[in-house]
């Protein structure tokens, strides 16, 4: 590995010498998906042979749906659609280079509408092929010349006038299984995080509820508006035509784009104190909890930080300062666990865009622990976890960019895992 062959110039960009260079359909076969004549909506029924849609084409993986499926009969009249075993099935429509290759027991499933098969010869390996059409250069190539004006539609003339780089077909295998060993090591990475972030649900569960306590901790636990955990204050944004107030400022100033659940992000913008003085906005101390009140977000979460620096922050978000008898931390974890409750009952109904009702919200009650001492012990369990969990999805998107990193190097023939010796005497 790290051998630096001699290089070609060609349509495809700079290749090693012995790659050719050619149109895809010398490669492969195509076979577009029935037309909509031939499969129709009411000839899907639940639990049959699936259909596979652009939809159904996940980062790099066929995932059917249950009510996408059709008979066994109806299959045997489409059978030309039919899928064998390392079939490549591309999307036609929308996003561009959405393909997989099709596995052992996904032989028999139908080609949708929206997609289409590629079949290669043996000089090309489907799962070298997928990589291809997946890359950013081939995926600008097909999008260039692809056809429609609302949504770009994909055809077999595209495809078969497609010009791509071909290694022998040793080096497709080699390469593609370098790649597989590290989608199984993000596929150990994800289902890592998925776990954790299950664990941690199912502690926030029982610790936030007081249906599990903490060794140790015996006293009872009290419900509490909103409203009297602290001192509410909500936001403004300063005048953006005054270029004093953003010019060189100092204090962090969060929309609500900046906020996730249980972290404000680095994105906020800059102000100047004078704008804090000058403005509407509200410094906030170390420790407040900021909740997103107005955005397009709201009903799939609600978007819950604690500021570990001093920070403005603007009209679509409310604050609250904690008294000194609860601890922010654990008021962070009640507010994210509490985040669908409080959008189901605090929501407001019938706005372009969604917004929680601030008088609603400050009625709105939790449960918490009497005691401080608990009341961070189970913020201290809840924040390792988030620790932990902080530290793999990181692990996870540095492999992510990895991947990247490795695709560009082995299909452009820039770090090759075989030799130009190794092919001559093989």
């Amino acid at each position: 590995m790290g051998l630096k062959p001699e290089k070609k110039q060609t349509d495809v960009g700079m290749i090693p010498r012995d790659w050719n260079v050619a149109k895809l359909g010398e490669y492969a076969a195509f076979r577009t998906g029935p037309f909509g004549s031939a499969l129709h909506k009411a000839d899907y029924i639940e639990d049959g042979i699936p259909v596979v849609n652009p939809m159904h084409i996940i980062d790099s993986r066929v995932i059917p749906t249950r009510t996408m499926a059709i008979t066994e009969a109806a299959a045997r009249k489409l059978a030309d659609f039919r899928l064998r075993h390392r079939d490549l099935i591309i999307a036609r429509r929308g996003d561009m280079g959405r393909c997989a290759v099709i596995r052992e027991e996904q032989v028999g499933w139908l080609c949708g509408t929206g997609s289409m098969i590629i079949r290669c010869t043996d000089d090309l390996s489907p799962e070298f092929l997928q990589r291809l059409l997946s890359s950013p250069r081939v995926i600008a190539t097909i999008e260039g010349s692809s056809v429609g004006s609302t949504m770009t539609n994909l055809n077999q003339a595209v495809l078969a006038d497609l010009r791509i780089q071909i290694p022998s077909v040793r080096e497709q295998l080699t390469m593609t299984a370098a790649l597989a060993d590290v989608d199984a090591l993000l596929d150990v990475l994800t289902a890592l995080v998925t776990k954790k972030r299950d664990i941690k649900q199912a502690s926030m569960q029982q610790l936030l509820t007081g249906k599990t306590r903490l060794p140790g901790f015996r006293d009872g636990w009290k419900t509490k508006r909103l409203g009297d955990l602290g001192i509410w204050t909500g936001g403004a944004t300063p005048s953006m035509s005054n270029l004093s107030y953003w010019n060189g400022g100092e204090v962090p100033w969060a929309s609500s784009g900046d906020i996730k659940s249980n972290h404000l992000k680095d994105t906020a913008k800059m102000i100047t104190r004078t704008a804090v003085l000058e403005s509407s906005t509200t410094l906030l101390p170390v420790g407040a909890i900021l909740i997103v009140t107005r955005s397009g977000i709201l009903r799939r979460y609600l978007p819950v930080a604690k500021n570990a620096v001093s920070v403005a922050i603007n009209q679509d978000i409310k604050a609250v300062i904690p008294h000194s008898a609860y601890s922010p931390d654990f008021l962070l974890h009640a507010f994210v666990h509490e985040g669908p409750r409080i959008l189901a009952s605090c929501l407001k109904a019938g706005t372009t865009v969604e917004s929680v009702e601030y008088v609603w919200l400050k009625r709105f009650e939790i449960s918490l622990p009497k005691t401080m001492q608990e009341q961070f012990a189970i913020a201290e369990v809840l924040s390792d976890m988030d620790v932990e969990i902080a530290a793999l999805e990181q692990r996870l998107a540095k492999t992510r960019l990895l991947k990247q990193g490795m695709m560009q190097e082995l299909l452009t023939g820039r770090t090759r895992l075989v030799s130009v010796a190794q092919e001559t005497t093989a």
